[in-house]
């Protein structure tokens, strides 16, 4: 039986508009205690940023953080997962494309994101899980 994402997956994302400022974005990303906001262009999905975008494409730049907007330094296109993936398919998706945030998406409907800390977070339950089918499996066989 495969662990899905919907289920290791924080359903509580936070957006922020496209034409919203870097200094909106760090502001939001502090209040929030978050580390990604999902960027919506016109209500529809249009990419990421993160913590490592506003420093790498903005700060470090010397760019104007009141002035450079969302759309400027956001990741995109934006890489997603369905929710009814395995975990394993999450895992390999973040690791074939370097990124530890994965928006999980359905028919241009945001359900939640799937991060690199939620599969270390989640890992011993995951591990549990697997252990506990392993043993049954090797059960059925006697």
């Amino acid at each position: 039986m495969p662990y899905l994402v919907k289920d290791f997956m924080k359903k509580d994302v936070i957006t922020i508009d496209a034409g919203g400022s870097a200094v909106g974005v760090s502001k939001c990303m502090s209040e929030k205690n978050v580390g990604c906001l999902v960027v919506l262009e016109r209500a529809q999905l249009a990419g990421i940023v993160t913590e490592r975008d506003l420093i790498t494409r903005v700060m470090a730049q010397g760019k104007d953080p009141l002035k450079t907007k969302v759309s400027e330094f956001m990741s995109s296109p934006l890489i997603t997962i369905d929710p009814d993936a395995s975990v394993s398919e999450a895992a390999e998706v973040m690791a074939k494309h370097g990124i530890r945030k994965l928006p999980v998406v359905r028919r241009d409907i945001l359900y939640g994101i799937f991060t690199a800390r939620d599969l270390i977070k989640h890992f011993r339950e995951y591990e549990d899980k697997i252990t506990k089918e392993l043993i049954r499996s090797m059960w059925s066989w006697l």
